[in-house]
């Protein structure tokens, strides 16, 4: 009866162990995998941009430049850590939010873009190009289920 019960034993925690392991070690598990980590930027279609820049720098003190504004915060998990959400008007005439035909874009912050692209191309989502890589982070394009074009960031930061 003592064998039996240690054998019992022992598979009961192998498996366990196993188990674990696997959820631990699982970079592609979505139980373990954070997704979006926060808002990287907004982007809007503007008939002129710089002075929607002016404008918005005048009445609500967004001091912008040929790129935007950028807002700096930092982590609430980690304080130390530094991040910036950018804010930039668009030329009405882009091209840069197509193939959504919509007035805005948003950017979204996440974390470890090849697994998340790779979770959800698994997922059936709609993947609109290659990660592209750039001395500030990788970058891919997605589209929601209503025509919304969603730029997904891995900042460099």
């Amino acid at each position: 009866m003592i064998k039996i019960n240690l054998v019992l034993l022992i598979v009961i925690a192998a498996f366990g162990c196993g188990f674990v392991t696997n959820h631990l070690f699982n970079s592609e598990n979505n139980f373990t995998m954070k997704r979006v980590t926060g808002i990287g930027g907004i982007f809007f279609k503007a008939k002129d941009p710089k002075a929607m820049n002016e404008w918005y720098k005048n009445h609500l003190g967004i001091n912008a430049g040929q790129y935007g504004a950028s807002f700096e915060w930092r982590d609430a998990e980690e304080p130390k850590k530094k991040g910036m959400t950018q804010w930039t008007p668009f030329t009405d005439k882009t091209k840069y939010f197509e193939p959504s035909t919509k007035e805005f874009m948003i950017n979204y912050r996440v974390e470890n873009l090849d697994a998340l692209v790779k979770e959800l191309k698994k997922e059936g989502v709609t993947l609109l190009d290659e990660i592209a890589v750039y001395d500030y982070g990788k970058f891919a394009h997605i589209m929601d289920p209503e025509g919304n074009k969603i730029e997904l960031w891995e900042a460099i930061d």
